[in-house]
C-alpha cells in the first residue's frame, strides 16, 4: 500500500512538473527509501537529508537555533523549518519533513508516538500534520512514512497546478 501511494505522489509531481525533498528524523531515510522504489521516481523526487541529530537540523537544514534550545527537536515548528530548509537546500519545489519519538523513551518531555509532519511549498506555503500515533517503534515509523506521503498527496490533489518548478 505505501509503495502504491509512493507511486501516486510521484505521478501527481510528474503532471504538475514539481519535485520533491525530504527532511527526516525519525524515519531515518525510510520516507526517502519509499518514494525511490518507485520506477522513475528521478523524475521528481531530488533527495533527502537524514537530520537525526538535533544540531544537524539547525546546520543542515537552518532549522533556527533558539528554536530548537526553547522546544527541542520535536515541535511543529521543527518540521515547518525542516520542510522549508530541505525545500530550500534542495532546489525542490516541495520539501516534507518529519519529526518525532518513535521510542522507547519520550524526548524534550514528548510522549512516544508523538509525530510532527510539514510540507513547505512555493511562496512561503505551508501544510502541517500533528499526531500522536501509539505503537511499537518500527509501527509508529511505518505510520510516519504513510502519513508524510498522504500529506504531501493531498497538497498536490489540492493543488491545481499553480506552483510548478
Amino acid at each position: 500500500m505505501t509503495t502504491a501511494l509512493a507511486a501516486h505522489v510521484l505521478s501527481l509531481l510528474v503532471r504538475r512538473k514539481a519535485t520533491v525533498a525530504v527532511a527526516e528524523s525519525l524515519t531515518g531515510g525510510l520516507i526517502g527509501a519509499t518514494l525511490t522504489t518507485v520506477s522513475g521516481a528521478s523524475a521528481a523526487f531530488r533527495g533527502g537529508v537524514i537530520v537525526y541529530a538535533t544540531d544537524l537540523k539547525a546546520r543542515l537544514l537552518g532549522v533556527p537555533d533558539d528554536l530548537l534550545a526553547r522546544e527541542g527537536a520535536v515541535h511543529p515548528d521543527v518540521a515547518a523549518a525542516m520542510a522549508a530548509g530541505v525545500r530550500r537546500l534542495a532546489g525542490a519545489t516541495y520539501g516534507l519533513a518529519v519529526t518525532g519519538v518513535a521510542g522507547p523513551d519520550e524526548q524534550d518531555g514528548k510522549p512516544v508516538g508523538t509525530v510532527h509532519l510539514a510540507v513547505a511549498g512555493p511562496a512561503g506555503a505551508l501544510w502541517p500534520r500533528d499526531v500522536l500515533r501509539p505503537g511499537s517503534r518500527n509501527e509508529i515509523r511505518e505510520f510516519t512514512v504513510r502519513e508524510g506521503l498522504d500529506l504531501l498527496r493531498g497538497v498536490l490533489e489540492a493543488d491545481r497546478g499553480e506552483h510548478s518548478g
